[in-house]
């Protein structure tokens, strides 16, 4: 992904980034989003774009495997965070979920992760430290909550499953409040161009309908066009 494109990611909501995978790909029907609402960190800030970087973690009762093991599983999960074409994101799953009760990101862990060059995390799991975890590391995740409980992680750079959304390490991720989506690596190319016309698209719509004096007959007008441009 070239710096351009990464910008321009940067700059538009996930929502948007959907309807532009529609547009690259001609039709209705693209599924590979989240379901359900999510939280976000830091609502305000831009999206995180990045490729996936995945785990999958447990929290409610204490783990069976020797301490050992559980401590070289950790390493192996920060070695695969920091590894891998950049920008990248990190993607959680909890296998607690729905019931998730150990915050894995707080201001500790969410702070090391930026240090290691990841843009955010995406989680169906729990975070905390709302006010000290960094405001440009946006986490969107699936509850608030104030202890880490048993917390530990299961799996490294496997398939996960996030929100109804399968992510594989390397998948492309556009989070940001509204929730997730993987981006079909055969429409990066034109993505680009999708996002713009896109844009222009919206505007025969939105401008007059921001305008003084807009009513049933302009909308009528305006529609007509919209509707054209997007067959």
């Amino acid at each position: 992904m070239d710096n351009d494109l990464l910008t321009l990611l940067r700059s538009v909501d996930t929502p948007t980034v959907c309807n532009a995978i529609e547009v690259a790909q001609g039709k209705r029907g693209f599924d590979a989003f989240t379901r359900g609402t999510v939280l976000c960190s830091a609502p305000e800030a831009p999206p995180a774009v990045g490729y996936a970087r995945t785990a999958k973690i447990a929290a409610r009762t204490p783990s069976r495997d020797d301490p050992a093991v559980i401590r070289e599983r950790r390493m192996a999960y920060y070695e695969h965070m920091a590894s891998g074409s950049q920008p990248r994101i990190a993607v959680i799953e909890d296998l607690d979920f729905p019931d998730a009760v150990g915050a894995y990101w707080g201001e500790i862990n969410a702070t090391v992760h930026q240090g290691l060059g990841l843009a955010g995390a995406l989680t169906n799991g729990v975070m905390r430290d709302l006010g000290d975890v960094p405001k440009d590391f946006p986490i969107i995740a699936g509850s608030i909550g104030p202890s880490h409980a048993f917390v530990r992680v299961e799996a490294v750079a496997t398939t996960v499953s996030v929100f109804g959304l399968t992510v594989s390490p390397g998948d492309l991720i556009h989070a940001d409040r509204h929730g997730a989506v993987v981006i079909p690596p055969e429409i990066i190319p034109e993505l680009a161009d999708s996002i713009r016309k896109l844009q222009a698209t919206e505007q025969i719509i939105l401008t007059p309908a921001r305008k003084p004096g807009f009513d049933i007959h302009e909308f009528k007008i305006a529609w007509q066009a919209f509707e054209k441009s997007r067959t």
